[in-house]
């Protein structure tokens, strides 16, 4: 039972490690351009040297038997008078030897046959005379007289192919079939020359996707491209467009941040500088609030700007995870009246390489995105920190609504937020797991979002080097 539910569970090619051969086979065919070229290539071969031989074979058999039959009739006449009546057997035996025929004779005086080792029903001559057996359903009485002739005294003379010279003929049909199918090959070798420019373009792609555009597509014949040629073309020329507007938006967020900086500075001095008086101070304690969320939005867009950067700078250093993961906590205490609640469970762990105020950040994004779907009444978040496979893995887990499945995969897309968590007081502008992502690839790990029912669960794995 399990086999053949890992069997029905590998579709994909990249998923094929444990399919058996011929499940991999399958999916070779169906996710292979090239594979089914060869296949049709090989088809159209067989198709054509099935079709080719017996074309020739019928037109043979049929259009030459009717222009060389009376040819033949009179050769065999010929053969039955140097035989001789009654039919003389040294005629016959130097006759045999001379031509690739076989002879019996038989009569009252004489039976005799040129070849005993071979049995009648295995010569040439059985396989003409079924031939001429056809001849004669078709209408022509005169068919079966064609190898056989009656002696003046009553013998009978038969001729046949030596079955022996029949065999060993050329083999037309296997010599076509190979050759067929070495063109074939050829035609393979040639298809996958005039194909692999998509595997240029193919890893192409996976760069662009990267984020990687600092090299084109290679176009081969650049200057007189082909149909894979323009394809390319179209392609570096798309990547050099995405290429300018994630650096034109870059370049804006950069602008816009730097800009934003200063009069929000010199509004939350302004604030800072109204009188405390009990009239003003909860406005005055809103618009500090406010600020400070705009600040902190601020600083999350220019710190998403550095670590999405192909090259982002790392200053890591050795960290004790636990105590950094306790300092968190503590720290949102003092926002969050839940975060004392969070329960800390990490193994013994000791001092890893990581970038401190990089690891803070994700843990701080994590625990607070908990906090705010944490359900009222139920139980606090969990923070495991553990070693797996030498590898640390961070794992955040809220016991509220979750998340519907089809907004997993977009949870850690810049300004993404599921519509259930489009309010004030629990969602935010969609920059936190995205920064938390950011963070983990940028130590060569990986981010993992997933319902835990009830709640979420997001793991964020960072290799450890040994």
């Amino acid at each position: 039972m399990m086999r053949r539910a890992a069997a029905r569970l590998c579709p994909a090619p990249d998923d094929e490690h444990d399919c058996p051969w011929h499940r991999r086979a399958r999916n070779a065919v169906g996710y292979s351009l090239r594979i089914r070229l060869v296949l049709v290539f090989m088809a159209l071969a067989v198709t054509v040297a099935v079709t080719f031989m017996g074309g020739v074979q019928k037109a043979v058999s049929v259009g030459w038997r009717e222009a060389a039959r009376p040819l033949l009739m009179d050769y065999v006449d010929r053969l039955a008078t140097e035989i001789g009546s009654p039919p003389s057997i040294e005629r016959a035996q130097a006759i045999a030897e001379r031509l690739p025929v076989t002879l019996w004779i038989d009569g009252p005086v004489i039976r005799w046959q040129s070849h005993p080792d071979q049995p009648r029903h295995d010569w040439g001559g059985a396989r003409l005379r079924e031939e001429d057996h056809l001849l004669a359903r078709a209408g022509d009485d005169q068919g079966h007289r064609l190898l056989q002739r009656m002696t003046a005294d009553g013998h009978s003379i038969e001729f046949g192919l030596n079955a022996l010279s029949w065999d060993k003929r050329p083999r037309i049909a296997w010599g076509t079939l190979t050759v067929l199918l070495l063109l074939t090959a050829l035609a393979y070798v040639y298809v996958r020359h005039l194909l692999r420019p998509l595997d240029d373009i193919r890893r192409g792609a996976q760069r662009f996707g990267e984020g990687n555009f600092g090299q084109s597509i290679n176009v081969r014949h650049a200057h007189r491209p082909d149909e894979l040629g323009h394809l390319a073309i179209t392609i570096n020329t798309m990547g050099d467009d995405i290429h300018q507007m994630l650096e034109a938006k870059r370049a804006l967020l950069l602008a816009m941040s730097h800009e934003l900086r200063s009069p929000l500075t010199r509004a939350r001095l302004n604030v800072e500088l109204l009188p405390e008086t009990a009239e003003v101070q909860g406005q005055r304690q809103a618009l500090m609030r406010d600020l400070a969320e705009m600040s902190g939005l601020i600083n999350d867009l220019l710190e998403s700007e550095r670590l999405a950067g192909r090259h982002a700078a790392l200053h890591r250093e050795p960290t004790d995870v636990a105590a950094l993961a306790r300092d968190v906590i503590d720290d949102l205490g003092a926002r969050h009246p839940g975060a004392a609640g969070i329960v800390l469970k990490a193994d013994a762990l000791p001092a890893l390489d990581f970038d401190k105020s990089r690891l803070r950040l994700l843990l701080r994004n994590l625990l607070d995105n908990s906090l705010r779907h944490s359900e009222p009444g139920a139980p606090p978040p969990e923070l495991h920190l553990r070693m797996v496979d030498s590898a640390l893995w961070v794992q955040v887990r809220d016991y509220g609504t979750g998340v519907p499945e089809d907004h997993l995969p977009h949870l850690a897309q810049a300004f993404y937020r599921p519509d259930t968590a489009r309010q004030r007081t629990t969602g935010g502008v969609g920059l936190g797991l995205y920064l938390c992502r950011l963070v983990a690839q940028a130590h060569g790990g990986s981010l993992e979002i997933a319902n835990a029912r009830p709640g979420l669960q997001v793991t964020a794995r960072f290799p450890v080097a040994s």
